[in-house]
């Protein structure tokens, strides 16, 4: 007769116990770590979260809108992104139009909101469309400005200099360690840039055709040229007119390869690829990373490396 009300008495004191351990969990998480007396700052797209990781270190938190995988052009935010945006500190986008949602999810935080913006790609010099192009830059997304200016090294040092300068600004009392981890990172980025410098100097061949026209930056600092098949929006549809011009430009200048990415479709690269009798490879944009580059640990330089050897092979 006792068993019952002893058994229903543990099933409480289990579920209490329950409830306790997941009580603790929850103000161990995120809302705690959060409330420890670092920085928050939120990052727009994959090169900035990289950029302030490693100019905030231990004395930030940095959060990234854009998950691993989502190529950032057909990225729009969502209101729980708008709310995490809203508890930070900072709050760093490239800017040159690449994120076209983001005067409006400024006006939706509110005239009482206590967030800093940064525009990192401010201070660069940007790439305008071809006057002939504009016309097909609006059809598709409206981009007459290239935002691509990451891409190069020698542009992301100027971002790194921004996102170092707010960090200072917004957290003036850890100052001496945002300034020590933006050397470090300087420096990585200055050697960088030598490399690509010197190892793209030797060749003949200027021309690369690629995906999608987003090497401006790159080409600009490094003397090359790029054909791209689509414009400055990956999504936008070449005409087949343009397609048929690049394929013979392609065969007429004996292009060995044709560029594509990998976080947007490459059937147009290979289409055109088969048509012009070469091959594809990737030259990666540095939008994201996806899932798999994740887990392998890749990151910005990583692939900038991957970037560099591809090009060489494609100017031989």
């Amino acid at each position: 007769m006792i068993e019952a009300p002893k058994k229903q008495i543990w099933l409480v004191i289990c579920l209490m116990l329950l409830i306790a351990v997941l009580a603790g969990c929850g103000s161990n998480g995120n809302s705690a770590a959060k409330d420890d007396g670092r920085i928050n700052v939120v990052t727009s797209f994959y090169p900035l979260y990289f950029f302030a990781k490693e100019i905030g270190g231990d004395d930030a938190h940095v959060d990234n809108l854009i998950a691993a995988g989502v190529e950032p052009h057909d990225w729009t935010p969502k209101s729980r992104d708008l709310n995490a945006v809203s508890k930070a500190k900072l709050f760093i986008y490239n800017g040159a139009g690449l994120e076209g949602w983001v005067d409006g999810f400024l006006r939706g935080l509110g005239s009482d909101n206590q967030v800093m913006t940064v525009e990192a790609s401010k201070g660069i010099a940007l790439i305008h469309g071809n006057p002939e192009e504009d016309a097909d830059h609006e059809e598709h997304g409206g981009l007459d400005v290239d935002p691509h200016t990451w891409v190069s090294p020698r542009s992301a040092l100027v971002m790194a200099t921004n996102i170092r300068d707010a960090f200072i600004q917004a957290d003036p009392d850890r100052k001496a360690g945002y300034e020590a981890r933006y050397v470090q990172l300087q420096q990585r980025l200055m050697q960088l840039d030598e490399k690509f410098s010197q190892e793209l100097s030797g060749y003949e061949r200027r021309d690369i055709v690629v995906s999608h026209q987003a090497f401006g930056y790159l080409c600009r600092d490094y003397g090359l040229n790029q054909i791209a098949i689509m414009g400055l929006s990956p999504d936008a549809e070449p005409r087949a007119k343009d397609l048929l011009k690049i394929a013979k430009f392609v065969k007429d200048n004996k292009i060995p390869y044709i560029f594509f990415e990998e976080l947007v479709s490459e059937q147009l690269a290979d289409t055109l690829a088969s048509e012009a009798h070469v091959k594809t490879l990737v030259l990666n944009p540095l939008e994201g990373l996806t899932e798999e580059q994740e887990k392998a640990g890749n990151d910005y330089f990583s692939l900038s490396e991957r970037n560099l050897q591809n090009l060489q092979k494609a100017l031989q």
